[in-house]
């Protein structure tokens, strides 16, 4: 970097610098040719401050009590998809740590979350990881039963229990709402509603995604070697992709990401594709960012190759080709979505542990959850989604594929190879993170002002829900 622009940056207000010399992420999807949605064309940065994270809530156990006894219970959660549970009775069953809930349909419009716990001994109506249709709760103990709609249908010996009124034994039940094909839950009767924790701003974009019109088509899960909170941040930037990922550098433009925050609870960078990285700059052709794209769904295209038309972007080429392809591969109508969703990384995080992904080349869901028996572990999850076909018809959702610690992702069936040791760099990482912060004299994380934006959000809410001072 030159002198003057080393001055030049020095002048900026804490969290204005930008990547030196590159065009911005919107300066990169106003030249496409299918011009990107109002969601897409928003920025909505804000400078959130440039203090060290404390290492102690990712290697304390009684910090990881404190987030079971308050954060987990207030905030929203995504448990499963509508497509899991379609018809009345259809019931699958959500842990959370050692809290469970019976996610259940009893009416065609009206989904429940039971508190997975017979009301005489406490033991267990559903086992964790079950699912399926049931018309009652029955408690494989004692007998004791509930119907679906959640009243109380029988105590065997009722005559030994003369204090035990049905009418109060209704099982308890945590607050439902449902956007986008995806339902929630919060244990919390306080908490705000679904609509108002998201944002308005946050809300319209996930409106306007439509992933009611998404069907499940992989899931893969996996027990991490690190806290669930070391892992969420492990996806929140793209600072990362040069070291970590150096072959999907050529054709990714990840110096100059955006990164925005809405509100309280979500945030996103858009990380845009078919460009080269800044980093790479007078170092790679068209041709070359052409040939290194890197699909999360590459099995919707074949093994079809590209090639770079005289005068034309790699970019230009992979919207125009992308389109065509994955219309034909999943029967859809994509005519009117815009290059930039085609092809880019839009990454939400939906607070404390979803990610949604809408773009058409990356259809993920990431989900994390606590490892139960050791805050220094969790259970990673990702969900890939393709467009509904046509004609209406829903697949079933994919079963989940539960992977070994020892895996890798690339031996998920239906994983794309490409994509799968991407997350096996990712996940490389961090247990060397978990251990390095149990090793390190410096008890605190530093952070950049922009790339690293997203981790500090999401860790002053986190503060929030703790009792700590933000």
């Amino acid at each position: 970097m030159s002198d003057q622009a080393t001055i030049k940056l020095a002048d900026l207000k804490k969290g204005e610098a930008r990547c030196p010399g590159a065009p911005s992420t919107q300066d990169i999807i106003a030249a496409d040719k299918v011009a990107a949605p109002g969601w897409v064309r928003s920025e909505s940065y804000q400078f959130l401050g440039d203090e060290d994270i404390p290492t102690d809530r990712y290697i304390d156990p009684a910090f990881a009590r404190l987030e079971l006894d308050t954060l987990w219970k207030k905030t929203w959660q995504f448990v499963c998809r509508e497509e899991h549970i379609p018809q009345v009775g259809d019931y699958h069953v959500y842990d959370l740590a050692h809290y469970s809930f019976i996610i259940t349909r009893v009416a065609e419009n009206e989904i429940r979350a039971y508190y997975n716990a017979c009301l005489h001994r406490g033991t267990k109506l559903r086992a964790s990881g079950t699912e399926g249709n049931a018309e009652e709760f029955k408690c494989s103990f004692h007998g004791w039963s509930w119907n679906i709609d959640g009243t109380h249908k029988q105590t065997v010996c009722h005559w030994d229990f003369p204090h035990v009124q049905s009418k109060n034994f209704t099982l308890p039940q945590a607050r439902v709402e449902r956007i986008g094909g995806f339902v929630f839950i919060n244990m919390d009767p306080q908490a705000p509603a679904l609509a108002e924790y998201l944002g308005p701003e946050a809300k319209a974009h996930i409106d306007a995604w439509k992933l009611e019109n998404r069907y499940v088509y992989l899931h893969v899960t996996k027990r991490l070697p690190c806290n669930w909170k070391l892992a969420i941040e492990a996806f929140q930037e793209a600072y990362h992709v040069i070291e970590t990922h150096p072959q999907v550098a050529p054709s990714n433009g990840d110096a100059n990401s955006q990164y925005d925050v809405y509100g309280e609870h979500v945030d996103r960078f858009i990380s845009t594709l078919g460009v080269v990285s800044p980093h790479l700059y007078g170092q790679v052709s068209e041709q070359d960012i052409l040939n290194q794209f890197t699909l999360g769904d590459s099995s919707a295209l074949g093994d079809t190759k590209f090639s770079l038309k005289e005068g034309s972007t790699a970019r230009a080429v992979m919207a125009e080709m992308f389109r065509g392809m994955f219309e034909k591969a999943t029967n859809t109508d994509l005519s009117k979505v815009s290059d930039s969703e085609l092809l880019d990384c839009f990454s939400y995080t939906v607070f404390p542990n979803t990610f949604l992904f809408p773009g058409i080349s990356l259809p993920m869901v990431y989900r994390f959850r606590p490892d139960k028996n050791d805050h220094r572990k969790c259970l990673y999850e990702v969900l890939f989604l393709r467009p509904v076909p046509l004609d209406g018809t829903r697949p079933m959702p994919a079963e989940p594929i539960h992977l070994r610690d020892d895996q890798s992702f690339t031996e998920a069936e239906g994983m794309d190879p490409g994509f799968g040791a991407i997350l096996d760099q990712d996940t490389d990482n961090v247990g060397l993170q978990q251990e390095g912060l149990e090793a390190s004299a410096k008890r605190g994380l530093t952070l950049g002002n922009y790339q690293e934006i997203r981790l500090r959000h999401f860790e002053q809410a986190v503060d929030r829900y703790v009792g700590k001072k933000a």
